[in-house]
């Protein structure tokens, strides 16, 4: 009834459910009455009816006249009852609850709350949040969040399960794009979130005749189980935005505009620019102008064939979207090794777990995740290391949160304290860099406690003498002074982690961003094997994959030394197989890597290239270098949905679709295959990125031809072996695990490797890694390290979510966190504007005092133009990943005047 809801406890609240039970002295709330031998209830009769009519009365009396929720959605619970029950209000109506509009998201209504505690419950139970409880006695009992504040400043992070709970119109979503409608009149498209890897599902609720989403919810789903974040719920309004391309665009104006990455925001050529990060059409625009698609796709095929003619396949390159579905990732490689005539092809994996895929590919021989996020709920000890987890994955975050109020105990290792943090059991605050030295001792302490899976190592693995040697000078002592870490702390975790029945490892970018990513991620590997948290439900290995499809983009061959399904282009019986599927000779030599291709540009060696939404200028490290590699390029063509900072420098602008406009499939990071289906019709003249791709094959001289994207996924899935059977159609609603044996009968496969590897012997292999520190150490000119990461709101480099009226409402500029003893040493007080400098550029930005930074220590996120991140960082790489050091440089600060 009111305060029931199926992914909830039932707690009795409301009593509408209340029902007479023969021989018993009160009716009895149905939903926690527990049923006896013998027990004769009677759910429909006169008193019972009355009775709810009576609490339906008494209910509405508290209400307003008319019920926001009725008049818009349609479906508040309360006036359905009223409805059924046939209520006539005769008692005075109203109260003196207030409102509370302070939420850029939602709309809060005291008045219309009847106190059924779902959303509390919501909050506590799915988030686990616990932000909302109740305040106030009796008649002015009323819901609160925090210690009463109003929700638009509490801690609540506007991830709307509430509303999704709420009965009445106590909590209601504000309109973003479309006036709020009831769903009969709206068409509801199941998808699946276009952000990060978790891939929750949600279903959109379209106005077709206005070809507007009116609201989005989550649905059912395996994996995400209905929950959503900030993002999924209120994050969609970007495809609305007025800077939608909607044409072709051909540069007019050359030399290209470099904008100098270190004063976006300053003066230049005696003009101030307007405030704010996302890129100023009335600037821009006038370099471009509008073209036909003919006109620009002859264009692009004539400058690119003649590069290629003129300098050799080598002097082209791509960059793919790991926003983009699996058909178009697919398609994109294929267009530049069978078109272009080279492997010079990536995407933003090399900028976030190519470390961790290149340790799993050496260790296991698979780089995909061994288990899901769900599978935390069987975990007794969980290992989240080099992850804000409930910034980055919100959802899979409150799955965390739930398995450790459950009992399960979460160790986190991370030198920023964060949401997830909170939770932890254990929180080991390692110094930046330092994280080979931790993992060492924790298996220095493992095999001296007598904890290593004997029969597992014996039967499943190789090589780990190397390890155990290795790890033998790793005492806790001597690890504590490199990590800051105490030795009893450091041995306590390691005897929890060893003993654990089951345990679990999720990691994030915090341990793959590194020069010494690959040593990283090789220590928490050994640590899996040698403990035995292999293969069986509640243990495994998760790099929780940062955007919505790069798993998806990383197995459809969207890397430059890989074919689809991470088979190698240099070994020949592979290299075949491709070449009869395509048609035509392939180079058999591995391409290069995002940062490689640009110190390429630089060079004059790559002098053409075709970016589809990717933009390096913000992504990459090192901005000023990639600002002078992309004004180096004799044509670049950029496909996208917005004129984004790398399309200010392109020749060639092609407007693109959004995930809401296409059907297509995404991996998420559990391996999840899934559909994301068309919600809406794409502005103006924009085309569908897999027929744009397929129509520059065609002006290249190489026909690629499908009739829907499922026909692409046929394709790919014929020369791929992990997603065997797979199909649009078997896929259906929720998607499959991969690898799926009977996709018509099976869910997929949860646990991998219970019975051996993908390996020649079928094992996996120990190696080795030793501490070894960062490219670039804190100096007396440079005496802090940077930390760069994400904040909850904003996504990549802010394209999509700056343009979303609730996420930039909810953090509209850049800042720098600072440890507060730092500030003071400083002399630097929250608001102060400070310039932070490296050995690269120099950006301006606010300051917010943070315990969570260590002293010694700075974090700024990189989704902020007017204060890219990435102006200071290096871009020095990992010797195996190809990664940059993103979460590790040296820096400067100091205070600015007013």
């Amino acid at each position: 009834m009111l305060c029931h809801d199926s992914k909830l406890e039932p707690v009795g609240v409301c009593r509408m459910c209340a029902v007479e039970v023969e021989g018993a002295r009160v009716m009895a709330a149905s939903c926690i009455r527990e049923a006896e031998a013998g027990m004769v209830v009677k759910t429909a009769s006169e008193k019972v009816d009355r009775c709810r009519a009576m609490l339906t009365e008494l209910l509405l009396s508290e209400q307003r006249e008319e019920s926001l929720k009725e008049s818009t959605t349609g479906d508040d619970e309360l006036y359905a009852l009223q409805r059924r029950y046939d209520v006539t209000v005769k008692l005075p109506q109203g109260n003196s609850r207030p409102m509370d509009d302070s939420s850029p998201a939602i709309a809060v209504d005291h008045q219309a709350c009847i106190l059924c505690d779902r959303c509390i419950r919501a909050c506590d139970d799915l988030q686990n949040n616990d932000v909302i409880g109740r305040t106030g006695k009796g008649y002015t009992a009323r819901i609160s969040f925090d210690l009463d504040n109003p929700m638009g400043i509490s801690t609540c992070v506007t991830c709307g399960e509430c509303v999704a709970a709420c009965p009445t119109g106590a909590l209601l979503n504000k309109e973003l794009s479309a006036p709020m409608r009831p769903r009969s009149e709206l068409k509801a498209v199941d998808s699946v979130c276009p952000y990060c890897g978790v891939g929750c599902g949600l279903t959109y609720h379209v106005d077709t005749e206005e070809n507007r989403v009116v609201f989005a919810e989550g649905r059912d789903n395996p994996g995400s189980q209905g929950r959503l974040c900030v993002k999924g719920r209120y994050g969609w309004d970007y495809v609305q935005h007025p800077h939608r391309l909607t044409k072709p665009l051909i540069r007019v104006q050359y030399p290209k505009a470099a904008l100098s990455a270190e004063t976006v925001n300053s003066d230049r050529d005696g003009k101030r620019r307007k405030p704010g990060g996302i890129v100023d059409y009335e600037e821009v625009m006038p370099a471009f102008r509008e073209a036909s698609w003919d006109e620009a796709l002859d264009l692009i095929a004539s400058k690119l064939g003649g590069i290629k003619a003129e300098h050799g396949p080598g002097a082209l390159a791509g960059f793919g979207s790991a926003k983009c579905s699996n058909e178009e990732a697919y398609l994109f490689q294929k267009l530049i090794r069978v078109v272009f005539g080279t492997n010079n092809v990536d995407h933003c994996t090399r900028l976030c777990h190519a470390s961790s895929v290149a340790a799993l590919l050496e260790m296991i021989g698979s780089g995909a995740v061994t288990t899901t996020y769900g599978d935390v709920c069987n975990a007794d000890v969980v290992l989240v290391t080099g992850s804000n987890t409930t910034s980055n994955h919100p959802v899979a975050a409150t799955f965390f949160k739930e398995a450790a109020r459950a009992g399960a105990k979460m160790i986190v290792v991370d030198p920023r304290g964060s949401g997830i943090s909170e939770h932890a059991w254990r929180f080991c605050q390692i110094r930046s860099g330092s994280d080979v030295a931790f993992y060492n001792a924790v298996m220095n302490v493992i095999i001296a406690e007598g904890l290593v899976d004997e029969e597992y190592v014996a039967q499943y693995t190789t090589d780990f003498e190397t390890v155990k040697e290795t790890v033998a000078r790793y005492t806790p002592e001597f690890a504590s002074a490199i990590c800051g870490v105490s030795a009893e702390s450091i041995r306590e975790v390691a005897i929890t982690y060893g003993k654990a029945k089951a345990a679990v490892t999720y990691w994030g970018m915090g341990m793959s961003q590194h020069v010494h990513g690959t040593d990283n991620c090789r220590c928490i590997i050994s640590l899996a094997l040698m403990t035995g948290n292999m293969g069986k439900h509640g243990a495994g290995l998760h790099p929780l994959r940062g955007q919505n499809n790069v798993q998806g983009a990383s197995d459809a061959g969207l890397i430059p030394m890989v074919y689809p399904d991470y088979q190698p282009v240099g070994q020949d019986d592979v290299r075949a197989k491709f070449e009869n599927a395509w048609g035509v000779a392939l180079d058999p030599n591995p391409g290069l890597t995002v940062v490689e291709i640009m110190k390429a540009a630089l060079a004059g060696t790559v002098r053409g290239m075709y970016m589809l939404g990717e933009n390096p200028f913000l992504s990459d490290p090192n901005t000023n270098k990639v600002r002078d590699a992309l004004t180096a390029l004799d044509f670049l063509v950029v496909q996208d949905i917005f004129l984004t900072e790398t399309a200010e420098f392109a020749d060639v602008v092609l407007p693109a679709t959004s995930a809401l406009e296409k059907n297509g499939t995404f991996t998420n990071t559990d391996r999840r295959v899934q559909v994301g289906r068309q919600a809406l019709q794409p502005p103006g003249e924009a085309r569908t990125d897999w027929r744009i791709i397929c129509d520059i094959a065609a002006r290249m001289g190489h026909p690629m031809e499908y009739g829907s994207s499922a026909d692409v996924f046929d394709e790919m899935v014929s020369l791929m072996h992990a997603y065997r059977g797979l199909s649009h159609e078997n896929l259906g609603a929720t998607g499959k695990l991969y690898p799926c044996p009977n996709p018509d009968e099976s869910d997929g496969t949860i646990v991998m490797f219970g019975d051996g590897f993908p390996t020649e012997n079928g094992r996996a292999r120990f190696v080795a890694a030793e501490h070894t520190g960062a490219d670039e150490l804190p100096d007396a000119e440079y005496p802090f390290v940077l930390v760069t990461g994400r904040v909850l709101e904003h996504w990549h480099t802010g394209v999509m979510t700056r343009r979303s009226h609730t996420l930039h409402a909810r953090e509209p500029e850049a800042f720098v966190e600072i440890h507060p003893d730092d500030c003071t040493d400083n002399g630097i007080a929250a608001g102060d504007f400070v310039r932070v400098s490296s050995r690269r550029g120099a950006i301006r930005l606010k300051v917010r005092p943070s315990a969570a930074c260590q002293p010694g220590s700075v974090f700024i996120p990189f989704h902020f133009r007017e204060a890219g991140a990435n102006i200071l960082t290096t871009d020095k790489l990992d010797p195996d990943g190809k990664i940059p050091e993103f979460k590790f440089c040296a820096v400067k600060f100091e205070r600015l005047d007013p």
